[in-house]
C-alpha cells in the first residue's frame, strides 16, 4: 500500500513541476504554441478549468492556479496521513 502510495506521491510532485512550467510560459510570447507547449495544455487545461470557473483574476492576474496547488498540496498531505495509518 505504501508503495501505490509513493507513486501516486511521486506523481503529484511531477504534475506540479509541470504546472509550474507551464504557468512560467504565459511570461515568454508564443511558448504556449510550441510542441511542448501544447503538451502541458492537454496536461494542465483540464485541472486548472474548474479552478478559472470558481476563482475570478484580479485585474489581469489570474490567481487560479494558487488555488489548483493549494488542493495538489492537500491531495499531497492526505496520501502521507493515509501512508502514516497503514
Amino acid at each position: 500500500m505504501n508503495m501505490i502510495l509513493n507513486i501516486i506521491g511521486s506523481a503529484i510532485g511531477i504534475y506540479s513541476w509541470i504546472l509550474i512550467i507551464y504557468i512560467l510560459m504565459s511570461w515568454f510570447p508564443n511558448s504556449r504554441e510550441t510542441s511542448i507547449g501544447q503538451l502541458f495544455a492537454k496536461v494542465c487545461e483540464p485541472y486548472l478549468e474548474p479552478f478559472r470557473r470558481i476563482v475570478p483574476p484580479i485585474g489581469m492576474i489570474d490567481i487560479s492556479p494558487l488555488a489548483a496547488f493549494f488542493v495538489l498540496k492537500l491531495a499531497s498531505a492526505g496520501l502521507i496521513e493515509i501512508g502514516r495509518w497503514f
